[in-house]
């Protein structure tokens, strides 16, 4: 079945009822409904001046960007900084220029055809293909909600010295927090999101002003080195880089959120909206590169350079940031940023734990229900590791869930590449052929570094 590039008529308000018997069951049939019914097309854009259009699309660039800073990336980029100083900045940098192609891809296919990528895999692929892609981004989103979980939990330890395990049932509370949000609007979503991405930012501008890196050094990073392919070391920390940075449900969220605005559904309308919506993700995740970039420098200059090479683990950057710098309030600084961070996650995972539900089995779930559901899978394994194995044991269940990810992220890449290739679904917004053969080569390339990083992760678990 191809999908055509038009906008489905059923607005999809959700009344909470079975459309069938009336009764409440929790769920109901979405009946082709655009993902986030609640939210689509809630958001004024007609604006006659360039920057207001900028300012009306801003907002799903950064709920996008969420996932490129999330608490898995902070266990990677922690250790490639103390291990190898400022050189695998270079392998940042790539992965950033990967992910704004990607998100800019996953924002056109969502604007130009008026269905998300989950909707888009249900129109395009068999009834099993879809489940199957269903199941793997529902296990995804599963160890993306785990890492979040872990992530807020060790930042209440560091900040208030709350156990690991009672860390982990409070996060639990916040799907009060997100329904919340939810009901008041899109727009204050946003910017709450925006708000604390930048506090993100902030907290790591103080670490490196403090931690004073050499600007040379940090300069020389940025440019690839191929020592990182000699060096096993360094091409297995790269990799995992690579596939804590890239996150696959980010790109069935951005093709979703880019469907809140309401752009004008004519040629000339998608255009400019493709337009403003690849402008706003661009920025998001320049803000995203620098707090991972910022991550590993801080790292780098604070760690590698003083012979704390070993350091890997979110709780011992914690211990020794304040004596290294010597710096009262660093370690503080950081707590707070990742908790922030892990907050963050948090907002961005419901939504695309929604998007993907809907978009696949063309089931409207109850936000309440969908929440816990996610949350339980999440909570009950970091509960029963924090209790059996303390920090050590959450760290290491941090890592699975970054190679979880990294095992579903070509099931949503090949997707998106092939659909935003083809002009029956695209029409004149199909890719042009230098963006094809880019596109392709990305996801080919993707799919190659992570195939080879679970091959090493499980050798070296059964070794």
């Amino acid at each position: 079945m191809s999908m055509a590039p038009t906008q489905p008529s059923d607005t999809g308000t959700d009344t909470g009822t079975d459309t069938d018997t009336g009764t409440d069951p929790g769920w109901r049939r979405a009946r082709n409904a655009p993902s986030l019914a609640e939210a689509y097309r809630t958001v004024n854009v007609s604006h006659r001046t360039w920057w207001r259009k900028i300012l009306a699309f801003a907002g799903p660039g950064y709920l996008v960007a969420v996932g490129y800073m999330d608490p898995g990336n902070w266990a990677t980029d922690l250790a490639g900084g103390a291990q190898f100083g400022y050189a695998l900045l270079s392998v940042i940098l790539m992965s950033n220029l990967m992910a704004v192609l990607l998100q800019g891809l996953a924002s056109k296919l969502g604007i130009v055809t008026g269905r998300d990528l989950a909707q888009a895999c249900r129109d395009h692929y068999s009834r099993p293909v879809s489940f199957a892609l269903w199941v793997l981004c529902e296990i995804a989103i599963a160890a993306c909600d785990l890492a979040e979980v872990i992530g807020s939990a060790i930042a209440l330890n560091l900040l208030f010295g709350i156990p690991l395990t009672w860390g982990v049932i409070i996060t639990a509370a916040d799907v009060l927090i997100v329904l919340m949000l939810q009901n008041r609007g899109f727009r204050l979503l946003e910017a709450i999101v925006i708000v604390l991405v930048a506090t993100v930012g902030a907290c790591f501008l103080f670490e490196i002003m403090i931690a004073k890196p050499e600007f040379a050094a940090v300069m020389a990073g940025f440019i690839p080195s191929t020592s990182i392919i000699s060096d096993p070391a360094k091409l297995y920390i790269a990799i995992g880089i690579l596939g804590a940075t890239v996150m696959p449900h980010n790109l069935y969220l951005h093709s979703s959120i880019v469907q809140t605005r309401k752009y004008d559904e004519t040629i000339a309308g998608k255009r400019e909206a493709v337009k403003y919506a690849f402008i706003d993700s661009t920025i998001a995740l320049s803000f995203a590169l620098f707090i991972n970039a910022a991550i590993l420098i801080v790292a780098a200059a604070t760690f590698h350079t003083t012979g704390n090479t070993e350091v890997a683990e979110i709780g011992q950057a914690y211990e020794l940031l304040t004596p290294l710098l010597g710096v009262t309030g660093a370690s503080t600084v950081f707590a707070i940023a990742l908790l922030a961070s892990g907050q963050n996650s948090t907002l961005t995972g419901t939504l695309a734990g929604q998007i993907v539900m809907e978009g696949f089995l063309d089931i409207r779930l109850r936000p309440w229900l969908r929440r816990l559901i996610t949350r339980a899978i999440a909570i009950v394994p970091a509960v029963i590791v924090s209790i059996l194995y303390g920090e050590a044991g959450t760290m290491k269940l941090l890592i699975l869930s970054q190679v979880i990810l990294s095992l579903q992220l070509s099931f949503a890449v090949f997707p998106l590449v092939q659909f935003t290739s083809e002009r029956a679904k695209m029409g004149e917004f199909t890719n042009p052929a230098w963006l094809k053969r880019l596109a392709w080569t990305v996801a080919i390339v993707i799919g190659s570094l992570n195939a080879w990083l679970l091959f090493q992760t499980f050798s070296g678990w059964l070794s």
